[in-house]
């Protein structure tokens, strides 16, 4: 009877001593992060909750942000739009986060940002690079580059070269968004704008498993080059028909498959492949070591990996984006501020400028940043540099 006595006075005594200490959310700052770690865009969307780990994990152990540690509240879209948005609602309003970090896709933040902009939530997404995805925004902001500048920037090069590249057929996956909007609209109109003639670009579906017959129908045509618009698996399929079938000319693509682990999916059928991406690994001494950590740390969480995606680098560099606007807002994660310190926020990324592993000296032309861009050709197996673009300025 006593001892139980004594146990109950023990945990009044600890009950009244944790009622009297200030609540989790004021000793940390909340942000939202919207992630995809199942579903079909899983490949790529995992690694990406590495790099916001490794951020937030190097942010912490320096001190944190205003004397206080930062909190990510994630939440697993599963690479649907609709969950997207369930996800930003319940961030906001249940969690009270300060901003918002992600979703990763366009598909997913065309739906997501609608929930932010009605909040006056800050929201940066993660890898949507859809064209015009941000035009008449106020609360969502892009650390990426679209993809019409991008493949631009590929053509440029392509054109440039010595490589033939007079004619060329698109094909791309119907029910995958990014890929859809660019083998149906920015495909075939940046081809013809570089002079390069094109037919009818030719759908496949996402869970195709033979693709032969699209294929049979572009080898009757015999292009130049093939423009493929797929994530890296579909890709994967549709190059090692093409070579299947004998195609000896160029295939190229935008950002929607420039992630190094491709030299390993397409094998050796990839060599000669030519894409875009937002990120050079041996950019900086500051992005080579970010791609180092990276690569171990995902080992150890048991992903395979072969380098760091753009997608994971603008993960990483999202992250102190935030830290910067929070310093500069001197965000305090209060609760009772919430609305206030959340305006403040959005606020400072008018005219900001930011340096990164991505990019140095950042700007923002109107809500997306302008970031340099590399052309990747795949050659003997590796992922190599074939030419680069600087950054555009803003007005």
């Amino acid at each position: 009877m006593t001892t139980r006595r004594h146990l109950l006075g023990a945990a009044a005594l600890c009950a009244a001593s944790f009622a009297g200490l200030p609540a989790l959310a004021q000793e940390t700052i909340k942000i939202g992060n919207l992630v995809t770690q199942s579903g079909f865009l899983k490949s790529v969307g995992e690694t990406a909750v590495t790099a916001f780990d490794i951020a937030v994990g190097e942010i912490n152990a320096a001190g944190g942000v205003n004397g206080k540690q930062i909190e990510l509240v994630q939440f697993d879209t599963g690479s649907d739009p609709k969950q997207a948005a369930t996800g930003a609602r319940k961030l906001i309003q249940d969690d009270a986060v300060v901003a918002i970090l992600g979703p990763f896709s366009s598909g997913e933040t065309r739906v997501a940002m609608t929930m932010a902009e009605r909040a006056g939530t800050l929201m940066i997404p993660t890898a949507a690079s859809a064209p015009g995805l941000t035009e008449g925004a106020e609360y969502t902001w892009r650390l990426t580059e679209d993809e019409e500048k991008q493949f631009g920037r590929l053509l440029t090069a392509l054109t440039a070269s010595d490589i033939p590249h007079a004619t060329a057929e698109i094909v791309y996956v119907s029910d995958e968004v990014v890929a859809n909007s660019a083998g149906t609209q920015l495909y075939p109109a940046m081809l013809a704008k570089a002079g390069i003639e094109t037919g009818e670009p030719i759908p496949v579906q996402r869970k195709s498993f033979d693709m032969s017959a699209q294929v049979a129908g572009i080898m009757q045509k015999a292009p130049d080059i093939v423009a493929v618009a797929a994530l890296p698996d579909s890709a994967s399929k549709l190059i090692k028909e093409l070579r299947r079938q004998g195609f000896e000319g160029r295939i190229i693509g935008s950002q929607i498959f420039a992630d190094p682990q491709v030299t390993e999916l397409f094998g050796e059928e990839g060599d000669g492949t030519m894409v875009v991406a937002g990120f050079w690994h041996g950019r900086t001494e500051q992005s080579e070591a970010f791609n180092t950590k990276f690569l171990a740390e995902v080992e150890a969480r048991g992903i395979h990996k072969l380098g760091a995606h753009h997608t994971d680098a603008q993960a990483y560099d999202g992250v102190y984006l935030l830290k910067q606007l929070m310093e500069a807002a001197g965000t305090t994660g209060d609760p009772a501020q919430l609305d206030e310190e959340r305006a403040a926020l959005a606020a400072q990324m008018e005219g900001v400028s930011f340096s990164g592993i991505v990019g140095d000296d950042v700007c923002f032309q109107g809500h997306d940043a302008e970031l340099p861009g590399y052309v990747i050709e795949i050659k003997g197996g590796e992922w190599t540099k074939f030419a680069e673009a600087a950054a555009d300025g803003c007005e």
